[in-house]
């Protein structure tokens, strides 16, 4: 089974103005998130990784900050260099741990845990 990946923006911070442009954005803050429920009793496990983009000043196009849509914005921060195949991987990565843990901790073997009643 695998999970659920979502992504999200989280914030912007926008350059007030830019030559003849208005509320432009040089910085996304980025989540991307997954989620899983394994074993049973049914469990979710979740895992996330964060960062931020930055992008350079507009060139040609330029699409006005309230016609933003999160989609467009996340399509910046993957070409900014975010590598989305890796970072879903990771965070796959890290729920597929906490299911199998690769290393675990059990009990020293002269100091058994003794049942309470």
């Amino acid at each position: 089974m695998s999970a659920t990946i979502t992504w999200s923006i989280s914030s912007m911070q926008c350059k007030p103005t830019e030559g003849s442009y208005t509320d432009v954005v040089v910085t996304a803050a980025w989540n991307c998130t997954g989620v899983e429920t394994s074993g049973t009793p049914a469990v979710a496990y979740t895992s996330s990784s964060y960062g931020v983009a930055t992008f350079p000043m507009p060139e040609g196009t330029f699409t006005p900050y309230d016609q933003l849509t999160e989609n467009q914005v996340l399509g910046w921060c993957w070409a900014d260099g975010v590598n989305k195949d890796d970072t879903e991987a990771s965070v796959q990565s890290q729920i597929d741990n906490q299911i199998n843990p690769p290393v675990i901790t059990p009990p020293l073997p002269w100091n058994p845990v003794t049942p309470t009643a």
